[in-house]
C-alpha cells in the first residue's frame, strides 16, 4: 500500500526516467503513470512504473520506468478466455535491463531476487537489454526483470494486455496497487 503522497511523487521519479530516455511525455499522459508496487509494499525492490498509450482488443504499447535495481517479479501471460496469453516485446530505451526466461541457467547471473522471496524466482536464462536492445516473450512464458545500477526504461509492445489475469510465482503478488488517504 502507499499514500496518495508516495503515487504523486513516484509518478514524477517516472517522469524522470522517462525523460533520461528522451521521450516525450504529456501532462495528460503523466497524471495516467501507474505506481505498481505488486502490493508487496516494497516499491524500490519489486515494482514498476507504467504508462499505458494504448490497449486495444489486438495491440498494447506501454512505457515502464524501473528504478536502480528494482523487479518485476517472475510471472506469465497464460491464455485468457481461449485466447492466447500476451505476446510482448521488451525494448531498452535507457539504462540497463536483465531479463530472466525459461532457458539453460545464467552460470553467473548479474541479478538477484528481491531478499526473502528467492524462492519465487525459477527462471534464470539470463538476456541482457543495453539501449536498443530488445527480445519478444511469447505467450506462458515465466519470466521477470531487473533494472542494472542506474534505473531503466523499457517501451513494451504487445498483443491485448490482460495484467490483472498475469499469474505470479510468488503468491503473495497483488497486480493492483492501493492507495491509502494518508499524506506520508
Amino acid at each position: 500500500m502507499i499514500t496518495k503522497a508516495e503515487l504523486k511523487r513516484r509518478q514524477q521519479e517516472a517522469l524522470g526516467f522517462f525523460q533520461q530516455a528522451k521521450l516525450v511525455i504529456t501532462p495528460a499522459e503523466q497524471a495516467k503513470i501507474e505506481v505498481a508496487d505488486f502490493g508487496l509494499s516494497e516499491f524500490e525492490k519489486t515494482g514498476l512504473g507504467v504508462l499505458v498509450y494504448v490497449n486495444t482488443l489486438r495491440c498494447c504499447a506501454k512505457e515502464l520506468a524501473m528504478w536502480p535495481r528494482q523487479t518485476c517479479p517472475e510471472h506469465r501471460h497464460p491464455n485468457v478466455n481461449g485466447q492466447p496469453g500476451k505476446e510482448e516485446t521488451f525494448r531498452c530505451r535507457w539504462g540497463k535491463v536483465f531479463l530472466y526466461v525459461a532457458g539453460a541457467k545464467a552460470t553467473a547471473p548479474q541479478c538477484r531476487p528481491p531478499a526473502g522471496r528467492e524462492s519465487t524466482y525459477t527462471v534464470w536464462h539470463e538476456v541482457v537489454l543495453n539501449p536498443g536492445d530488445q527480445y519478444t516473450i511469447t505467450p506462458n512464458v515465466p519470466h521477470w526483470f531487473q533494472a542494472g545500477d542506474e534505473g531503466a526504461v523499457v517501451s513494451e509492445f504487445s498483443t491485448h494486455s490482460t495484467d490483472e489475469n498475469d499469474i505470479f510465482t510468488d503468491q503473495a503478488i497483488g497486480r493492483e496497487t492501493k492507495v491509502s488517504e494518508g499524506q506520508s
